[in-house]
């Protein structure tokens, strides 16, 4: 077997993963309580997969709800050693058409009802966000979702915002001023918690809609959404198992990026102020910083 193991985040419209060996399903309970939904574990190939959908299956919880921490933790406790996001998003760029993937490497972070950190109460660590996802691991899927076949761009600025509602136009306009590329409600704080647990994180956003910039079209709506989030998702589908096959044959090194041991540099309170009730709390995924 490979020792690789592929956590997968299936997103909007993505809620089974196709091919798995050895299926079974896990119930599981975290420090931050339940993930959103059982965990789906198998293989595929020599490549051992865990699969969560991030908003439940029946697509029951809305971006705000998704206990973040809970499915991070979760897949840390489970083994997994790489985490690809799968995100529907909308695109605030002509050349970002409906249907594309987009392989982003870069954050804007507009949430703000959502927990976004393991520490605190009593341990405190700043961890690196300078370069948010693994460039080995975005590679990888980019590669994996151009030979299933999707459009794919390399590399991207995704601005993650509130939500449930979609922007306003004033809104979708002064992102594009900042030179956002795509929009989506759910990469952050994945992304800052997949790093606190020293999680190598890349993300592939299908680009549904152009939000609503385009005074041209009709604005973004669930109705046309949907419709190429069908198309998206069978394509989805096919470069988990692309990216999966593709592992199989690699053996797997620490991330080039050094996310593997990110806490080494990010601990900053002292052992003797460390609140011990926290420490039991984090050691699922801090253990290793923690204790070494």
């Amino acid at each position: 077997m490979s020792n690789w193991t592929l956590g997968i985040i299936g997103g909007s419209g993505l809620y089974e993963i196709d091919g798995l060996e050895e299926r079974r399903e896990e119930t599981v309970e975290t420090p931050w309580g339940a993930p959103s939904d059982a965990l789906v574990q198998g293989r595929i190939g020599d490549v051992r997969l865990v699969f969560l959908p991030r908003h439940g299956r029946g697509h029951r919880l809305s971006p705000t709800e998704v206990p973040y921490r809970a499915n991070i933790a979760a897949l840390k406790m489970a083994g997994v050693t790489d985490v690809l996001a799968i995100s529907a998003c909308g695109s605030l760029q002509a050349q970002y058409a409906p249907g594309d993937f987009v392989a982003a490497d870069q954050f804007i972070d507009r949430t703000f009802a959502r927990p976004k950190t393991f520490f605190g109460e009593g341990m405190v660590a700043h961890v690196s966000m300078a370069r948010p996802v693994c460039s080995r691991l975005s590679a990888l899927a980019a590669d994996a979702a151009e030979a299933a076949g999707a459009p794919t761009h390399r590399g991207g600025t995704y601005l993650a915002m509130e939500g449930p509602q979609f922007s306003t136009l004033a809104e979708s306009r002064l992102y594009r001023q900042w030179g956002c590329d795509v929009i989506g409600m759910t990469a952050m704080p994945e992304a800052k918690l997949a790093r606190e647990a020293e999680l190598p994180y890349a993300i592939l956003a299908m680009v549904t809609d152009y939000d609503c910039w385009r005074e041209d079209e009709e604005a973004v709506t669930v109705t046309n959404v949907l419709e190429v989030m069908a198309r998206n998702s069978a394509l989805a589908r096919k470069a988990v198992v692309a990216l999966a096959k593709g592992l199989g044959g690699v053996s797997r090194t620490p991330s080039p990026d050094g996310i593997d041991t990110c806490l080494d540099y990010a601990l900053i309170t002292s052992e003797t102020a460390r609140r011990q009730e926290t420490l039991k709390k984090l050691e699922v995924i801090a253990g290793r910083a923690l204790n070494g």
